[in-house]
């Protein structure tokens, strides 16, 4: 590595925690809370209000750990293309940060979904109730699933971060480096 770019590393990983943790609480604590409400007709719009308070910082998280990624990833393409293992990782937490992106941006449509309207009287922010219109509840039964799977693809980039990490030790950077060169002369 040729300079230190703590700035940018700070920002990936602070953008993946706060995209992961968001996720997480909102799945928890926004959609939780929304299904506490007492009137049925206000549960769904308690949520959505809940999500567009967040949406703002969640999309400043994506951006953070988007830039800062570009940057690290730019400062290590030598050992990306060399150290044995790194450019598997790498690829994957682009495929699992793609996957994650889409989720995000799918679940905010499903959401507004289920936000607009007449105010149907639902059983939680992802749970229909059986007079809930067939769209809004179509709509509810796909952010269930969504609902669980950012916090999983998130909290996967924070686990990728975490093995890249380790990649960066000394020892695992020689013996990369050396498994990378023996493979290129066995060709």
């Amino acid at each position: 590595m040729s300079r230190r770019i703590t700035t940018f590393r700070a920002l990936h990983d602070l953008g993946a925690a706060a995209w992961f943790g968001g996720s997480l609480m909102g799945a928890v604590g926004v959609n939780g809370a929304a299904a506490a409400v007492r009137d049925p007709q206000d549960r769904a719009r308690v949520a959505a209000v809940g999500w567009a308070g967040w949406s703002p910082v969640n999309a400043a998280a994506i951006a953070a750990h988007a830039v800062g990624g570009a940057v690290v990833l730019y400062d290590n393409r030598g050992r990306a293309a060399h150290q044995t293992g790194v450019r598997a990782n790498t690829v994957a937490k682009l495929a699992v940060t793609g996957a994650a992106v889409a989720a995000t941006v799918y679940s905010g449509l499903l959401g507004a979904k289920t936000a607009t309207g007449d105010g149907s009287p639902v059983r939680g922010a992802t749970e229909p109730a059986p007079t809930t219109p067939p769209d809004v509840a179509a709509a509810q039964k796909q952010l269930r699933y969504l609902q669980w799977a950012l916090p999983v693809l998130t909290g996967t980039i924070v686990v990728l971060g975490a093995q890249q990490g380790e990649q960066q030790r000394p020892a695992q950077i020689v013996s990369g480096l050396a498994d990378g060169v023996a493979r290129r002369i066995g060709r």
